[in-house]
């Protein structure tokens, strides 16, 4: 039963997690880009036809990256679903939310033949770890690279994550201080290993 509630916890997390990503790109990205296309149609001049020209050229550039954004909002949006297309193609999604900001550069390395059948419970938790820490790095660590890593070894699944930001020693830390995002990773991690091991490094 402990695992069963632990699953519905990080749907519902996956999910919060997922409409802060969406809420942010509409903010910051869509609704740049569309402001950015409002701007330009409304300075058309009509009396310079060549500057016309190149605005509404500027407009219709604006407006097709905005479709395209507004498609991968839409993969974003269907959240769990991408767990059940696979762990490493949702880890794809979050890599390209994450790039979006132009702050860091994001290596995913994805090794070992992983099962044809893979485990939804197992993974959405793993994934769920990968966005906690994703989450600690942008808050936290001032890093600019974030490195990846999704490896199937000896039938266990593993997944590595390191940045270049300052750091800190997790295993020096009393339960005291640690926070809550770290005991839920800890706790998570331990759920998972009793189904299949997964180990999770933060440098």
């Amino acid at each position: 039963m402990a695992f069963e509630a632990e699953i519905v916890k990080t749907q519902l997390e996956v999910q919060e997690q997922t409409m802060q990503n969406i809420g942010a790109d509409l903010h910051d990205n869509i609704g740049q880009l569309l402001s950015l296309s409002s701007l330009t149609l409304n300075s058309i001049q009509l009396d310079d036809l060549e500057k016309a020209k190149q605005k509404i050229e500027a407009a219709i550039d604006l407006t097709g990256r905005s479709i395209k954004e507004m498609r991968l909002l839409g993969k974003l949006l269907q959240g769990d679903q991408l767990i059940g297309v696979g762990l490493s193609e949702a880890i794809y999604h979050e890599i390209n939310w994450i790039e979006k900001s132009g702050k860091y550069q994001v290596n995913y390395l994805h090794e070992g033949d992983f099962p044809v059948k893979n485990n939804v419970d197992k993974d959405l938790i793993i994934f769920r770890i990968l966005q906690e820490v994703i989450n600690n790095i942008i808050k936290h660590s001032f890093a600019t690279q974030i490195n990846i890593k999704l490896a199937y070894v000896n039938q266990n699944m593993e997944l590595y994550i390191d940045d270049n930001g300052i750091g800190f020693n997790a295993g020096n830390l009393p339960v005291s201080k640690m926070g809550m995002g770290l005991q839920n990773m800890s706790k998570r991690g331990k759920n998972c290993r009793r189904r299949s091991i997964c180990a999770v490094a933060r440098k």
